[in-house]
């Protein structure tokens, strides 16, 4: 038993997520956590809304609302959509938490204190209409360096390279579109260069345990070859205030310092939350833990440079030297999972231009579980990838609906018909073995591939056995056995189905949560393969609200404890079979072009 943090990307609260986003950060993640625990782990699987920086406060002063109304808002939706998503996090926060205010504080103080944080003097880009800094991340421009177009502030996608606001050829503001201006202030730098060769070190051994994506490991050391000091403060009143400038109240920590030491903070809340305030430090502090960073491509910098570089700093690993704080070494990344882009009917997904989906309004229309199968199937797991409704309405009719869902339907209307519960079998013919065999061989095979994160694949070798249980169907041909004299040889026939059944049911759970508990319930049992996660409205362990009232939020928890272990389990003969009702809903054709109708 190992244990194994998922730390998850925190989606921005500046509105609500759309398929693109969970593509990314959602689905992957909770496939290979519900795996993870089945494979006896102990997993905590944490993220949370991140609502500090310019552009929540931008839009909050366009709504006429405070930063933190807005935030509130945005957190209880993107909330909701996820639990109804069915992602399973151990801890769903946010950002504005007291308990986050003070792990980052804490973090920023330490590495600082070990040298890593310097004071310069650098040129702020400062908006023109309003006289506010302008985040690296919301300018974009021609990069200086390949000529590309759409380089951000802080990077270019196109070569790789890090860069500041002021290096872009024609800067633009992504809020306004003004050109910004550049001012004198300034500002704490995480010294990168003091880090680089500890960085480095631990970039070649994560390259030499061969798990890593190629692409995220090509990414990540190429951004290492030209390394320079990075902002870690901004002009901003809306934000976590900056150690030892408490006098000087525009100057917050940047909001990307303060969104990834959330994997910590929200590991330490969720500890605080179940009565065991020290239990984080065995996925922090042990250094046989492991951890693994779900997000998408545009955020591997802050997870494969920015935040090791902190845990470094904190831990004292840098050329400085140093000590780690009171919560002891922290222990760096094991893996940084990367997905590539999902685009939307061949366009990049644009709200503005209402080339969007939210999931919200997906899950309102469709199955849950027919987005996720899609997302793990045909999403953007290593190369990028796109959404279309017309493939949309093909995978979930032909594969989903007419590949398990029919399997499912058909095995389940037999015994219930023929028998009423799960039959005693006769003698095993080679056939029926053989079949048991390859599907009992597809534990090792499916989790394997899913623990390396290649969900795809595994997926592809579910729906391999599916079909391998539909061609036993087809050569067997159980409903034409209707006879006394062949009734040993229908039960065991529909014994080895059923049997099929539960082992495929129980490796497409991770992917299908909520339809592998109704086919467990179809077939007898209690519809608990899969625990759901929910909400909870909780108090803030550690503030309250300006006016003195219990700040209040909900998060995202549940319990995952009781998980069956992954492998064959033998079903119960006798267990009543009940009449089914499909579990996956058959789309009709005409929903393409209603849907296509609503993104003109």
């Amino acid at each position: 038993m190992t244990h194994v943090l998922s730390a998850v990307a925190w989606p921005y609260a500046n509105g609500p997520r759309h398929i693109g986003h969970v593509a990314g950060f959602g689905v992957p993640s909770d496939v290979f956590s519900r795996y993870m625990r089945m494979a006896g782990h102990e997993v905590l699987m944490v993220s949370g809304t991140d609502e500090h920086g310019t552009p929540i406060l931008v839009q909050a002063e366009a709504e006429g609302i405070s930063p933190q109304e807005l935030a509130d808002r945005n957190n209880r939706l993107i909330v909701e959509d996820l639990v109804n998503l069915g992602l399973s996090y151990d801890l769903f926060t946010r950002t504005t938490t007291g308990n986050h205010i003070a792990v980052t504080k804490a973090m920023f103080a330490q590495v600082r204190d070990n040298g890593y944080l310097i004071e310069k003097r650098t040129m702020s880009a400062i908006s023109p209409s309003n006289g506010r800094a302008l985040p690296d991340r919301y300018i974009e421009g021609t990069c200086p360096l390949c000529g590309a177009s759409g380089a951000r502030g802080d990077q270019c996608d196109n070569c790789g390279k890090q860069l500041d606001p002021i290096d872009l050829i024609d800067p633009v503001s992504k809020i306004n579109g003004e050109t910004p201006k550049f001012e004198e202030t300034s500002h704490y730098f995480l010294d990168l260069p003091a880090l680089a060769d500890a960085l480095g070190k631990w970039l070649d051994e994560r390259e030499a345990s061969g798990t890593w994506r190629p692409n995220v490991i090509r990414f990540s050391k190429n951004i290492l070859a030209e390394i320079k000091p990075r902002a870690m403060t901004r002009d901003i009143d809306w934000g976590i205030p900056v150690p030892g400038w408490e006098d000087q109240p525009s100057k917050r920590l940047y909001v990307w310092f303060d969104a990834v030491v959330g994997y910590l903070s929200a590991s330490i809340e969720w500890a605080r939350r179940i009565g065991q305030p020290e239990r984080w430090r065995e996925w922090w502090n042990d250094p046989q833990a492991r951890s693994y960073y779900f997000m998408g491509k545009d955020n591997i910098v802050f997870h494969s440079q920015v935040w090791p570089a902190e845990l470094l700093g904190y831990n004292g690993e840098g050329e400085r030297g140093g000590e780690p704080g009171e919560m002891g070494r922290l222990n760096l990344p094991t893996e940084v999972v990367s997905s590539e882009f999902l685009t939307m009917e061949g366009k990049k997904f644009s709200t503005s231009k209402s080339v969007v989906i939210y999931v919200r309004d997906m899950l309102s229309r469709y199955q849950a579980d027919a987005l996720r199968y899609f997302i793990s199937a045909a999403g953007p797991e290593n190369q990028d990838a796109d959404f279309t409704w017309a493939e949309f309405v093909r995978r979930t009719n032909d594969e989903l609906v007419a590949a398990w869902g029919n399997l499912v339907n058909r095995v389940a209307s037999m015994i219930h018909k023929r028998v009423g519960e799960i039959p005693q079998p006769g003698q095993l013919q080679p056939e029926d073995q053989q079949l048991l065999d390859q599907v009992e061989a597809g534990f090792s095979e499916v989790g394997e591939l899913i623990a390396t994160h290649r969900q795809k694949a595994a997926l592809q070798q579910i729906m391999h056995l599916v079909s391998l249980a539909n061609q036993y169907v087809a050569a067997t041909e159980p409903f034409k056995l209707k006879t006394p004299e062949t009734e040993e040889r229908l039960h065991t026939i529909l014994w080895v189905l059923a049997q099929v059944i539960a082992d495929l049911n129980l490796m497409f759970s991770p992917f299908l949560p909520s339809s592998a508990n109704a086919i467990d319930r179809v077939f007898g049992g209690q519809g608990q393969i899969a625990p759901m996660p929910r909400i909870e409205e909780v108090k803030d362990l550690d503030q309250t609200r300006e006016d003195g009232s219990d700040f209040t939020y909900p998060i995202i928890t549940g319990d995952y404890s009781e998980v069956p272990h992954w492998g064959r389990h033998e079903i119960q003969i006798g267990r009543s079979v009940s009449k089914p009702k499909p579990v996956f809903q058959k789309l009709e054709p005409e929903i393409i072009e209603e849907e296509l109708a609503r993104l003109v």
